[in-house]
């Protein structure tokens, strides 16, 4: 059985992405997980080792910290290795353009921060088209949900405010439209790509139902204000949402104000109703932006992802990819420890990484099962049927939150 023909924005389902925050701390201290992970270093074999296993989709991430470290002046340096890599294997790349870090002498409040965002991302979307050999996707702003509240809220990292988390909301609302303008006037045919968190927060009590479903709904704050269906006048329009993706970890729900909760939870909705709400309430293209579990649970949590992603699509829900994000180990945020999570581990001093052997067979298997819905189907996976398995990952339990990735 298959679900309602669409036209895949992508040219492989399962797809790899790659870590590239570059946020700040109150410390001073900044990340650079491109650098981090090696992936600056060795991105042609990284892009090598992501194609051998049939993903020619990914994410990627430029830089701005590294562009623009002066006004109005940009170094496409560190950025060219990565799309020549990407060049090389004929990948299709969707660049982060703000993935929660900015430059130094500009200031994330001003009216200028905006505008000076918007003209990085029409000079990046302009370098971009020019030099890749397969049209690029654009995310303007990663997780901007997230960052509002990590960044505005909590002062988890940069900008570092606390009680501030709707104001930076709505700035980085306006600076992801005004991007999105100059990106599409640079390359008009450009794709634009949202990637926010998909998450579900239950009540402890039945006088919780109202704030937890309160705090439930404000997932969809930042899709909103995009499509100007909220505060109209940050200038939002629904061609700011093009193909929406959405963030979605083992510890993506919790109950107010308690503990997350595993699939193995009573209240625990699945992936595929969460799915269907989404595409529901904005009619657009979905797909999984990130996904990924530690340790040994990586197999079996993209197993759960991909089950129930293929009961959605069967339901007639418009999914278009998975992204394992990140494909790649990584050092923790706050403390560096090694974070198994990749498909691949840590380079050596020649480049290579050892390969999670668990994880590799099930993306081989999910590559296959989705292998029709690519944007252009080899060999025999073009003439699977899609299939849900009546399983579930039961032994998929929440991953450790140190790594960074809050979903």
């Amino acid at each position: 059985m298959r679900p309602p023909a669409v036209s895949p924005p992508f040219l492989s389902f399962i797809q790899a992405g790659f870590e590239c925050s570059c946020l700040r701390f109150a410390d001073g201290r900044r990340l650079d997980l491109i650098a981090s992970t090696g992936h600056d270093r060795w991105a042609d074999r990284d892009y090598a080792a992501v194609a051998r296993h049939g993903m020619r989709t990914v994410r990627d991430g430029v830089r701005w910290h590294r562009v623009g470290q002066a006004p109005r002046s940009y170094d496409w340096s560190s950025l060219r290795d990565q799309v020549a890599a990407a060049n090389v294997q004929g990948a299709q790349v969707i660049w982060d353009l703000c993935h929660y870090g900015w430059p130094d002498w500009l200031d994330i409040w001003s009216p200028r921060f905006p505008e000076e965002f918007a003209r990085y991302a029409g000079a990046a979307a302009r370098l971009l088209s020019n030099e890749s050999r397969v049209a690029p996707l654009y995310c303007p702003i990663n997780e901007i949900s997230y960052w509002a509240w990590a960044g505005g809220e909590v002062a988890h990292f940069g900008p570092g405010a606390t009680g501030r988390g709707a104001e930076l909301k709505r700035q980085l609302v306006r600076a992801a439209i005004q991007a999105s303008d100059a990106i599409l006037d640079a390359d008009p045919a450009a794709r634009l790509v949202t990637a926010e968190p998909l998450i579900a927060i239950h009540p402890r009590a039945p006088s919780e139902d109202e704030a937890a479903s309160a705090a439930h709904a404000a997932q969809f704050e930042a899709c909103d204000m995009l499509s100007g269906r909220r505060d109209p006048g940050l200038g939002g329009e629904e061609k700011y949402l093009d193909i929406v993706g959405l963030n979605y970890y083992p510890h993506n729900q919790w109950q107010l104000g308690g503990p997350m909760i595993s699939v193995a939870h009573t209240q625990y909705r699945p992936l595929r109703e969460l799915l269907a709400v989404a595409a529901g309430r904005y009619g657009r293209t979905i797909f999984i932006a990130e996904t990924g579990a530690e340790g040994d649970e990586r197999a079996s949590w993209l197993r759960y992802v991909a089950d129930e992603v293929a009961h959605a699509m069967l339901s007639g829900v418009p999914v278009a990819g998975i992204c394992l994000y990140p494909v790649t180990d990584y050092p923790g945020w706050e403390d560096d420890r090694p974070c198994p999570t990749g498909l691949f581990g840590a380079p050596s001093a020649e480049g290579d990484r050892p390969l999670h052997a668990a994880y590799s067979a099930e993306v081989l298997r999910q590559m296959r099962r989705f292998a029709a819905y690519d944007a252009a189907p080899t060999g025999a996976g073009a003439d699977a049927e899609l299939t849900a398995s009546p399983q579930t990952s039961e032994g998929c339990h929440e991953a450790s939150r140190g790594c960074g990735h809050a979903g």
